[in-house]
């Protein structure tokens, strides 16, 4: 009965309620803002490794590492996999689509949290989708809700996700029992998450900033060992990609399990552009204009979807282990890298999938925080916070646990929703980042290295901390 509700619930909001919403608003912002996710992609490559203004302040990269930390996990591994299996081959260039458009959104959003940012006792900026839905539109009441569903998906549904995803690779060992192992790795895994957050937010940026970029090369050079291993297999796979996105005549038959459907569902599920959660991570970043912030996250949605999706995508499709439902997830990653990697194989899958996993919770309750500070209007007391996160520590047990199916719709129903909520706003708002972003293509044609200040494109800078 649980199940019909979830499943029932999960396909509604996606099709068509979401999948017209996320087409729509990033080929708007695309149009908007000349292609920025195409036309400046250069830029995002060097605006990323620009130091802070000031020192022991946030840098651009460090912020880029936390919310790719939140971006690349489990779903670049089990979520690509679940998509090829159960949807098809055609599911990869869904999910190649909606990251390109999808830069436009993540352009959009970070920008806007860089513009209304918040500045906190300590001289450090904060902010996200809460804040200039409650700044600029002058709705708090959406803005708490926007930040409860933030925590709901992020604390729970996520976290529990990330929870199963990471138990399920250890199902391939003699040693794992379906009664008990899921248990006792979900143990393992809330103790160390709960001794990591417990430090604040500083150890959370730290960890992330040098997990990620190695977690991230290590298993990128490994799948392309395996497609260099099957490099005749390239052309065919390829050709079966394109072949099976466009048969829409097998898409429209069956769209909620089409390739189109879980291209587009775990494609955001994994780079997350448009959901309203890495703005908060932009926010943190000392930048002398928003836009670099927000070139920096198109960075970000590309990392995470065009290489490293892709990487998992095309090492499975090109292994010659022919894509199943009953392999779906984990079994299937592990099974290719097999084909060459031999019994190492399933274990290399195995402590990427616990880095990941790691990585993501610190990086989604990094989110969680900036949201409670929001609805508190400050800090919650040491207290709370030490109650939130011991709860926090035990959804991911549980989550552990779950059945599959169960994990997915959580998760997928709690980001439709901020979803829903974050690209109406940002559509609103979005003349504020059109007029920003040609602000600073005219300072760079200028020779100049952009600087912002609100008022230079007509903004109220009373109702602003940073940018006068």
């Amino acid at each position: 009965m649980v199940m019909t509700i979830l499943d029932g619930l999960d396909s509604f909001l996606y099709y068509p309620v979401l999948i017209v919403l996320l087409l729509a608003a990033g080929l708007y912002f695309s149009v908007r803002t000349g292609f920025v996710q195409l036309r400046m992609f250069p830029e995002t490559i060097r605006v990323v490794m620009e130091k802070p203004s000031n020192e022991g302040k946030i840098s651009s990269f460090q912020a880029l590492m936390v919310s790719t930390a939140s971006r690349v996990g489990t779903g670049n591994i089990v979520g690509v996999s679940t998509a090829v299996c159960l949807g098809g081959y055609g599911a990869v260039f869904w999910m190649w689509l909606i990251a390109i458009i999808g830069g436009a959104s993540a352009f959009v959003e970070s920008t806007l949290a860089q513009i209304y940012k918040r500045r906190d006792k300590n001289g450090d900026s904060y902010g996200g989708p809460a804040y200039y839905i409650e700044t600029a539109l002058h709705n708090r009441g959406l803005a708490v809700l926007f930040a409860v569903c933030l925590i709901f998906t992020y604390a729970v549904g996520f976290n529990m996700l990330a929870s199963y995803n990471l138990q399920s690779t250890f199902a391939v060992y003699s040693f794992y029992d379906p009664a008990i192992s899921p248990w006792i790795i979900g143990a393992v895994l809330a103790v160390l998450v709960g001794w990591c957050i417990l430090g604040g937010g500083r150890r959370v940026v730290a960890a992330t900033t040098a997990i990620v970029p190695v977690m991230g090369i290590l298993y990128i050079v490994v799948s392309l060992v395996v497609l260099v291993s099957h490099a005749s297999l390239i052309p065919a796979v390829f050709s079966e990609i394109f072949r099976d996105a466009f048969n829409f005549q097998a898409i429209f038959s069956g769209i909620a399990g089409s390739c189109m459907m879980y291209g587009i569902k775990r494609g955001l599920y994994s780079n997350e552009a448009g959901v309203g959660s890495a703005p908060n991570a932009a926010a943190a970043a000392d930048v002398s204009h928003p836009v670099k912030q927000g070139l920096v996250q198109v960075l970000s949605v590309f990392i995470d979807t065009i290489l490293i999706c892709s990487a998992t995508a095309l090492m499975c499709l090109c292994s010659g282990v022919e894509p199943t439902a009953e392999i779906a997830g984990a079994p299937y990653v592990q099974k290719s890298v097999e084909t060459i990697m031999g019994g190492f194989g399933p274990v290399f899958v195995t402590v990427a999938m616990v880095l990941f996993a790691f990585t993501t919770l610190l990086g989604n309750l990094f989110y969680v925080d900036n949201c409670l500070t929001f609805i508190h209007r400050k800090t919650p007391s040491k207290r709370f916070m030490l109650g939130f996160r011991l709860l926090c520590a035990v959804v991911i047990l549980v989550g552990a646990a779950l059945p599959m199916a169960a994990a997915w719709d959580i998760a997928d129903i709690m980001m439709a929703v901020m979803c829903m909520i974050n690209l109406p706003a940002c559509v609103v708002l979005s003349n504020v980042v059109v007029k920003a972003c040609r602000d600073y293509c005219e300072q760079k044609k200028a020779g100049q290295n952009p600087v912002f200040h609100a008022a230079d494109i007509g903004m109220d800078t009373d109702q602003l901390d940073y940018w006068k």
